[in-house]
């Protein structure tokens, strides 16, 4: 027995301290809390056997799942082939893993005896609105952590917990947005509705989310930008939709957006006011595989600038700086021009000295 606990404990520690592919969980990176003794692994497959487990016999652990010893709370139950969430799951559960999945159903009670559920990960299943319990999250008071990518989902779950800092909804079938989910939101930082067939977006139906950090609305069908979003937005990704402009100022609402991605659109210099990207906050701006014909004025804090695979066939030093001076200049780190009708022969001679600090520049 002593051996096979210290080769159990040798594999865990082992183990990588975070997912190895992020796709699975909406292509955002996990974040784990140590403090909170948080389980550093959303999947054990691959990483260790289940016959390491089977001998220590974790009190209340479902049969089609795996208790390791290492987190007590934790049940993983991914990539079981399960038709359904295990029905006798233990009071203790505050991290269920069970994506990868053919779970269609999530019954109103199903997690009546796990209201202390943390994570809540259930990925790549088949669940539809139609199958989801009513309330079924509403009782879950402590969770944190709703990843439901990759179902059949048409519309945002309701009735969520107010508790909620991350949900993750990338690639369903979205086709419209309300209020009601978002109401009592407060808390929640990380929204992700990629992938989705989304066609138009009334900011005003997020005004639930006070705290609202990063939004992530890439690969739908959006025409017009989203107005009135939440002004707390910090990273705002609306890359391959099909917007062909942007009302003038529309990014002067958020107080400190520092990442925004508008790549693969149909955005057009002729379309656009030229300082619509002028915001002193962004520290990277995306705007590659459009058809920009000249590059937009942005502001001397930029440090990262994607315009690649466009139409533009001239540089103006203007764009990055107004003025030069030994303490006026760009902060520009780099710069893609690639894919563009530019050569470096055509830089003007005192780019330079605009763009004094860039590390890398590709034209």
């Amino acid at each position: 027995m002593g051996v096979r606990f210290l080769s159990l404990l040798a594999a865990l520690f082992s183990a990588t301290t975070c997912a190895d592919d992020y796709s699975d969980y909406g292509g955002l990176p996990v974040n784990f809390n140590r403090e909170d003794n948080d389980p550093s692994l959303l999947t054990l497959s691959g990483r260790i056997s289940h016959n390491y487990f089977r001998p220590f016999g974790i009190q209340g652990c479902p049969s089609a799942c795996d208790c390791p010893i290492q987190w007590l709370n934790a049940i993983y139950c991914d990539n079981r082939d399960l038709g359904h969430v295990p029905f006798t799951l233990p009071r203790r559960t505050r991290y269920l893993y069970v994506q990868g999945n053919r779970i269609q159903h999530l019954p109103a009670a199903i997690f009546s005896n796990t209201t202390e559920l943390k994570w809540l990960v259930l990925d790549r299943n088949e669940i539809g609105n139609e199958a989801i319990g009513n309330g079924v999250f509403s009782s879950l008071s402590q969770l944190e952590n709703l990843y439901m990518n990759h179902n059949n989902l048409t519309e945002v779950p309701t009735l969520l917990p107010g508790s909620l800092k991350d949900l993750r909804l990338a690639h369903n079938r979205i086709t419209n947005l309300s209020s009601e989910p978002f109401r009592d939101l407060v808390n929640l930082t990380i929204l992700l509705l990629q992938g989705n067939q989304l066609s138009a977006i009334d900011g005003n139906q997020m005004k639930g989310l006070k705290s609202i950090v990063h939004l992530d609305l890439s690969n739908n069908h959006l025409a017009e930008f989203p107005e009135n979003l939440p002004v707390t937005i910090q990273q705002l990704y609306c890359s391959r939709n099909a917007l062909g402009s942007l009302p003038p100022g529309c990014f002067a609402q958020f107080e400190r957006l520092l990442y925004l991605r508008l790549g693969h659109n149909s955005l057009d210099s002729d379309r656009l006011a030229r300082d619509v990207f002028n915001v002193s906050s962004l520290i990277e701006l995306d705007l590659g595989y459009n058809n920009f014909t000249s590059v937009p004025l942005v502001h001397q804090n930029l440090r990262y600038l994607y315009i690649e695979a466009n139409r533009i066939d001239e540089f103006n030093v203007t764009s990055f700086c107004r003025r030069v001076s030994p303490v006026d200049y760009s902060q520009m780190r780099i710069l893609r021009l690639d894919g563009n009708k530019l050569t470096y022969n055509q830089l003007p001679s005192d780019w330079i000295w605009c763009l004094r600090i860039i590390a890398q520049i590709y034209i």
